[in-house]
């Protein structure tokens, strides 16, 4: 459904300080960029007019909170149009990556050129509620693309989801990244059967999460005590398989009081990974080797 008359909130400009100093190389792997508008348009089939979240808004949030390096994942906002994209990579240099919504049209063509100005991966969103559906034989099409490219794919979905097509994840060529701690109910704990699908995932080579929004399974009733355990045991599973993410500029938050504070979400990895060298890892040397920078 579309309703480009819902509008959310912008980011919170002021980061609270952080409790902590970030690694050299330090890298958020899902940022967005929406417009500005005036420049680069929004798509007529997205599902909710965000405010402007420009470029050079996140580079200064980055240089605020110590990130050298960063992933930009194309926002739904603006659907098929690479425009934002190609924009964003040419401008920030070395420092950026990209990921953008899988197409099984593209051309081996279409990835080496894409490949040139830094994007390193595509993502499907598989959410029901956004119109996602798992098709395999994409899919399939899709990583075998990546794989050749060097490529990772990206998957949001639910646990429901990833248990039903497993066999597809595994068997996938290319790195497959799970957004957002598979986007589990904290409330209801790690025994959960989701979350035990997604450990078992984590046992596989190829099979990738990302310890991203935390604040999106607080906003749905947990509290922060709820999210911790999830963060621990997936990087007790797979130290070198978990990246972290921002998710700036926070689309869909449509409530006022409830934009989470950049600052705050970087403190979280204090709790969520308490090990200094393994927060090291999931910072800088895992998201380099994924992103290749």
């Amino acid at each position: 459904m579309h309703n480009k008359d819902r509008v959310n909130f912008p980011p919170d400009p002021n980061p609270n300080p952080l409790k902590f100093k970030l690694p050299a190389g330090s890298c958020d792997v899902h940022f967005h960029v929406f417009g500005p508008p005036h420049l680069l348009p929004y798509s007529d089939e997205r599902r909710y007019t965000p405010p402007a979240a420009p470029l050079g808004h996140y580079l200064a949030l980055m240089d605020h909170l110590g990130l050298d390096r960063a992933i930009m994942v194309h926002p739904s906002v603006h659907a098929g149009d690479l425009a934002v994209t190609y924009d964003t990579l040419k401008r920030a240099g070395d420092r950026l990556r990209g990921m953008i919504r899988a197409d099984p049209k593209m051309t081996s063509e279409d990835y080496a050129e894409l490949d040139k100005i830094g994007v390193r991966g595509l993502r499907f969103n598989f959410i029901e509620e956004h119109g996602g559906v798992f098709n395999v034989e994409e899919f399939e099409s899709v990583c075998n693309h990546a794989a050749r490219a060097n490529w990772c794919v990206c998957v949001h979905a639910d646990g429901a989801t990833l248990a039903d097509h497993a066999d597809a994840l595994r068997a996938c060529p290319a790195p497959v990244v799970i957004d957002h701690m598979g986007r589990v109910d904290g409330k209801l704990g790690i025994d959960q059967p989701a979350f035990q699908t997604i450990l078992q995932l984590m046992n596989e080579s190829n099979i990738w999460i990302k310890i991203s929004g935390a604040d999106r399974m607080m906003s749905r009733g947990s509290s922060f005590d709820d999210v911790v355990p999830f963060a621990r045991e997936l990087v007790a599973r797979a130290p070198d398989r978990v990246v972290w993410g921002t998710d700036w500029p926070h689309s869909m938050v449509f409530k006022h009081n409830a934009m989470p504070n950049d600052g705050d979400l970087v403190n979280m990895l204090l709790e969520l990974v308490p090990d200094e060298t393994q927060r090291n890892r999931v910072l800088v040397d895992n998201a380099a080797r994924l992103f290749r920078f």
